[in-house]
């Protein structure tokens, strides 16, 4: 249910204010100009090209926000299709302390909370150090059945669920049955700093980066369905399967999944183990779709995760960039992308790029493909079963506002989520566990300053 909370997170409010239909994987695509003809390609590429050689720099910064929101809630007819499955945020709420307030929660059993749910706000998991929107330590299960070249997910979807509303509702409470599972995964919370940026991405861009890269650690990119555009399909980029192709789609699956608030597009209650939970506190749809545009309009706003300038700077963490490239990380962890010019029309048309997304230049550290390095967690999303043992690329960018690596959190320090990586990822630890103990110290230094 919509509401303010400006009590909650006030000081987050403030900080910011300051100056699946049908499925389709693309896998190691074997020519370099298929770029160009990306199934979901929403941009001439050569428009783009003439275009970044005047992007600029995209804000950074862990407090203030980007440009988008007051542009888009000045523009918001203009920027983004309204329909049933998305409709415009009111204007009375189309401000930052909306936003935040919505996204920190947190949700009640008057809200359709739960009655099986994982979270009762988006902000109780996406805060670290205390970075509002962040990574934290906090995790979620999978689970399902590997067999016969096929996965099945656990009774109820792939996510167990890790609390329920209180008194009658206990009995629900989801636990992995054994006979049911044969995989187990344990994820972390993604940071969605800077996300209105990685939205903004063409696909055509994401594209050309994986052709670029060598045979052996091509990513492969998921052609995901844009849950507000019906029948309309993207690469995906955000979760760590790359499952949802829109911040959008992205906040709705994240209501019902990890909260248990339906809304237009997700209008299945989440089941207890597959068994339906009666008595739901909040009979039929839990929102009309105005929190799930209150969640993206603020992760669209948030700034590019910054550097630390004075670790950057020095030499050692100079060298340790380069030496970064030269193991081989930065083949799929991406150092640089330029965003879709402004006015470009993505996520199937619904919404226009902004000129405070559009035409940046940002360094996430990632390639938003999925790859095999060893570690992949045997689930398999919307990407087929060739994604089972891929995950993501993690993005750097923010690094340094993290205590816990890898998509599991199981690593604590760089070294060890270093020595983590094999298979696509072997090559560039076997480089970097042969560099000298000086060059090792430089690039983990430079790993520090992210």
């Amino acid at each position: 249910m919509r509401r303010f909370r400006l009590l909650v997170f006030v000081c987050a409010a403030t900080a910011l204010a300051l100056p699946d239909a049908s499925t389709q994987s693309v896998a190691n695509p074997p020519n370099p100009q298929a770029a160009q003809a990306a199934p979901d390609a929403e941009g001439a590429p050569a428009a783009q090209a003439a275009q970044a050689a005047q992007a600029t720099e995209a804000p950074a910064g862990f407090e203030g926000d980007n440009g988008f929101l007051a542009e888009f809630c000045a523009r918001q007819a203009e920027l983004a299709r309204t329909t049933a499955l998305s409709p415009a945020i009111p204007p009375d709420e189309c401000n930052m302390e909306a936003a935040v307030g919505e996204f920190a929660g947190p949700e009640g059993e008057s809200d359709g909370l739960g009655p099986v749910f994982n979270a009762s706000g988006c902000g109780e998991c996406h805060i670290a150090n205390p970075v509002f929107g962040a990574t934290s330590q906090i995790t979620e299960t999978r689970a399902g059945m590997w067999q016969n070249g096929q996965f099945t997910d656990h009774p109820g979807g792939s996510l167990i669920h890790s609390r329920t509303l209180p008194g009658y509702y206990i009995k629900f409470q989801e636990r992995v049955n054994p006979s049911r599972a044969n995989v187990i995964a344990i994820r972390n919370t993604i940071s969605v700093l800077g996300d209105g940026f990685v939205e903004a991405i063409d696909s055509s861009t994401l594209q050309a980066i994986v052709n670029a890269q060598p045979p052996a650690q091509r990513g492969q990119l998921v052609n995901v369905p844009v849950l507000e555009e019906p029948g309309q399909n993207r690469f995906g980029r955000f979760g760590h399967k790359a499952q949802q192709a829109s911040l959008l789609s992205f906040s709705a699956d994240a209501y019902v999944n990890e909260m248990g608030i339906t809304s237009p597009m997700q209008l299945d209650e989440p089941s207890s183990n597959g068994v339906v939970v009666d008595r739901d506190p909040v009979p039929g749809m839990d929102d009309e779709g105005v929190d799930v545009a209150l969640f993206a309009l603020f992760m669209r706003s948030t700034k590019a995760p910054p550097v630390d300038t004075a670790i950057a700077s020095t030499t050692d963490a100079r060298r340790g960039s380069q030496l970064f490239d030269a193991v081989g990380c930065a083949v799929c962890h991406t150092r640089t992308i330029v965003t879709a010019p402004p006015g470009t029309r993505i996520n199937g048309g619904a919404l226009k790029v902004a000129n405070a997304l559009g035409n940046k230049i940002i360094h996430p550290f990632s390639d938003y493909a999925l790859h095999d390095v060893g570690t992949g967690d045997g689930i398999v999303q919307n990407g087929g079963p060739t994604t089972r043992n891929k995950i993501r690329t993690t993005a750097l960018w923010g690094l340094r506002a993290r205590g816990r690596f890898m998509h599991d959190n199981l690593s604590l320090s760089f070294e060890d989520a270093i020595a983590r990586h094999g298979n696509q990822g072997a090559a560039a630890r076997a480089a970097f566990g042969a560099l000298t103990a000086t060059d090792r110290r430089k690039l983990l230094r430079f790993l520090s300053s992210l």
